[in-house]
């Protein structure tokens, strides 16, 4: 890839017909990118300081929702009981799963970490299969059309750039009177250094992350207190999945604390110490804080390219990932448009696409779907609850709650829902909501009816397999129907 000559700081010309990109960050934003800006003939650099996948692969999605998968494994456990299922040791004595079953975190974190390089390798070879060249080092903005990377030694190197992508992510954001240590007090990127459960693990946050930690460590086995500055967990997501989640967690003998906001967490002789603003204590082994994320721009050379950034110090960029500075795109959580892998991935693509001059649509975030990888998961696409009861949109709404399907209870599914919208004039569906376990899977035929502008009817003749979970979609579509 081009460099600047050191003998006479000028950079070599390419080719008229070949573009030169440069990423900035090896996470789902680049290297998805990257892919798309090979294949449609371009000679791509991806700068990368961590390893390629970033944080998505290395400390955050892929790890974490390793980690539940074992936790689920244990759910399951938990409720082998009301199944049947018991354990029979030699002698002929039955005994309850979950009382034998126990989870060897040291084992599941090793698991962790190799699967987590594993898909970082991969991600690499698929790279350099495809002619993109991959530096190691911290890459930063020297002007709109020229990057610099510093290498882990010291070392830089300039590239020039036609295009640069910036998909350089975010970080877990720390408190100055809770600063993570890596032993006690945790980030969520350093929990996959525990070799030991922890015995009480407070989780300060009950957003999406501190809500899927909490729930992984109890199916897990440790004792779990869960501060939320809120009324309730999940504060920003549909409130009746919230209070099913609630509701969940408390009955499994976790210990909820709304409208508790921590002022301070400190080490003690064999724990931590969590302090409330209203002078309450809490004490346990282990804190997680899971309070929220900032991107990673600081030091990037915004500036000097002329890049603009939020008050919050996201880059702004519009449908089409374009930033303020034409030729500089950026994509994923350092936009603040939507902290998912998937959206980030999109963003990049589409960032090629139409970079590159290839056709392209918009980013519709109308059509993402989501999910909350808890016990149950909770999974959504298009418009909310929230926007139907402020009037952003006139829409029917239908919830139908898995205890009467039959396949639920087949397999001891007490807790969850179905929930669609569906506009009050076109009939098509608008959104929905599944709680369930693997909501995750539950949700894509809902978001096909959201991408598609689906009616209810046309979701409703659908044929359903009996007994299914995904009957209630088709069951729920079928209580929206309007006779005229």
């Amino acid at each position: 890839m081009p460099r600047v000559s050191p003998q006479t700081g000028a950079l070599p010309k390419t080719p008229e017909n070949v573009s030169r990109v440069v990423v900035i960050g090896g996470g789902p934003g680049g290297y998805e990118a990257a892919l798309v800006a090979a294949q449609l003939g371009a000679e791509v650099t991806v700068v990368e300081k961590h390893g390629l996948g970033g944080a998505a692969v290395l400390t955050d999605v892929v790890p974490s929702k390793t980690l539940i998968a074992t936790a689920e494994v244990m759910t399951t456990v938990d409720e082998a009981d009301e199944l049947g299922v018991f354990v029979r040791d030699a002698a002929g004595t039955t005994s309850s799963a979950s009382s034998v079953v126990v989870a060897d975190l040291g084992l599941v974190n090793q698991r962790v970490r190799e699967l987590a390089r594993a898909q970082s390798d991969d991600i690499r070879r698929r790279l350099e299969a495809e002619g993109v060249r991959v530096v190691e080092g911290d890459g930063r903005l020297d002007g709109p059309t020229r990057v610099v990377a510093t290498s882990p030694d010291g070392s830089s190197s300039v590239f020039a750039a036609d295009t640069v992508l910036l998909a350089v992510g975010a970080s877990p954001r720390r408190l100055p009177d809770a600063m993570p240590d890596g032993e006690r007090i945790l980030s969520w990127t350093q929990l996959y250094a525990l070799d030991h459960l922890p015995e009480r693990l407070i989780v300060v946050g009950s957003g999406v992350t501190g809500a899927e930690f909490a729930s992984a460590y109890d199916a897990l086995g440790s004792e779990v207190v869960l501060i939320s500055s809120r009324d309730h967990v999940l504060p920003g997501e549909d409130p009746d999945a919230a209070a099913v989640l609630e509701d969940v967690f408390v009955r499994r003998g976790m210990q909820v604390l709304a409208r508790s906001r921590a002022q301070a967490v400190t080490r003690t002789a064999d724990g931590v110490l969590v302090q409330l603003a209203d002078g309450r204590t809490v004490e346990g082994s282990h804190c997680l804080m899971a309070v929220g994320a900032i991107p990673n721009t600081a030091e990037l050379g915004l500036e000097t390219a002329g890049v603009r950034t939020t008050s919050s110090g996201h880059i702004t960029v519009d449908r089409v990932s374009r930033t303020s500075t034409r030729g500089i795109y950026a994509a994923g959580d350092c936009t603040g448009v939507f902290a998912l892998a998937s959206v980030a991935a999109m963003q990049g693509r589409i960032a090629m696409y139409h970079s590159l001059g290839d056709a392209v649509s918009p980013l519709n975030l109308r059509t993402v779907s989501s999910n909350i990888f808890t016990a149950p998961e909770i999974a959504t696409v298009g418009w909310t609850q929230a926007q139907v009861d402020a009037g952003e949109v006139t829409a029917s709404v239908v919830k139908l709650p898995l205890a009467g399907n039959a396949r639920a209870k087949m397999q001891g599914i007490h807790d969850g829902f179905v929930k669609l919208f569906c506009g009050n004039r076109s009939e098509e569906i608008l959104g929905g909501v599944v709680v369930a376990p693997r909501a995750s899977e539950l949700i894509f035929p809902v978001t096909l009816a959201v991408a598609h502008r689906l009616t209810v009817d046309e979701v409703a003749h659908a044929f359903t397999v009996y007994p299914s979970l995904t009957g209630s979609i088709a069951e729920a579509a079928r209580r929206l129907h309007r006779t005229h």
